[in-house]
């Protein structure tokens, strides 16, 4: 099965993203309308992580994978620490890159900073191999991520933002083509600069779409529980220009996450 630098962006971003944020005390003199529970990015990185003893797993994939016409899935398993308010947040994971023989493997991290007034700031890299196989090259990035304060932005029942946006910069997959890519004409970079934004509709969902530096993405996230278990979920069309890839493909992810304080 082929293996593809894009399935591991797409479960990092819809799956480690999706777990409840925690935002800096805003001054008593002002108000602090935090990030809402959906997810904000289907193939992107965002600035707010896991932390705190969080435990998190899941699973994705990518239907058809590019050039092929075959499906392909991955699973990640990971862990957040540290207090990203007073210091700094500390998330960590390993992927597995291939479900279908479960042999491929690499892990990733990522250290981030609550600023206050529902924005954060990392730093973090992807896909350093732990094992033999695979094309997911690592990649390094920086990505800064804000909640708008502002109304219209404001859900008056929840009390938190619809609006959310990411703005970041990465080597790696954020900038260098698949020899797929090459060999079909499509030139050997993107942009580097990747950026995400996300829109809540009715606080039943969120409505994404991102540029992961190489193609535009599309799709929707929901987090929702069972009993007390959060699970999130991602549905997405991935590839949507001509910059990339050979066809629209879907992309899903699947996961859930809990605090073991």
């Amino acid at each position: 099965m082929n293996i593809s630098k894009k399935r591991l962006r797409m479960l990092l971003a819809g799956l480690l993203l999706l777990l409840p944020l925690k935002t800096a005390n805003a001054a008593p003199s002002s108000v602090t309308y935090l990030p809402n529970q959906h997810g904000k990015s289907l193939t992107t990185p965002v600035a707010w992580g896991a932390s705190g003893n969080v435990v998190f797993m899941g699973i994705g994939g990518s239907i058809p994978d590019p050039y092929t016409s075959k499906s392909d899935g991955a699973a990640v398993f990971g862990a957040g620490f540290g207090d990203p308010k007073k210091n700094i947040g500390v998330q960590a994971s390993v992927t597995c890159l291939d479900i279908s023989d479960w042999k491929r493997y690499s892990a990733s991290a990522q250290l981030f900073r609550e600023l206050g007034n529902a924005n954060a700031i990392a730093a973090g890299i992807e896909n350093v191999m732990l094992s033999n196989g695979g094309d997911a090259d690592h990649s390094l990035y920086v990505v800064y991520s804000q909640s708008i304060q502002a109304q219209p932005f404001i859900d008056s029942e929840t009390g938190v933002s619809k609006l959310h946006y990411s703005i970041g910069a990465g080597t790696g997959r954020f900038g260098n083509k698949s020899e797929a890519d090459i060999n079909s004409g499509k030139g050997k970079h993107g942009t580097y600069v990747f950026a995400n934004v996300a829109y809540a509709v009715a606080d039943e969902f969120n409505l994404i779409s991102d540029w992961n530096g190489l193609n535009l993405n599309a799709g929707v996230a929901k987090t929702f529980k069972i009993g007390k278990v959060p699970i999130v979920a991602t549905v997405g069309a991935a590839d949507l220009t001509n910059n990339s890839g050979d066809r629209v493909r879907m992309i899903v992810a699947v996961g859930t996450g809990f605090n073991i304080n």
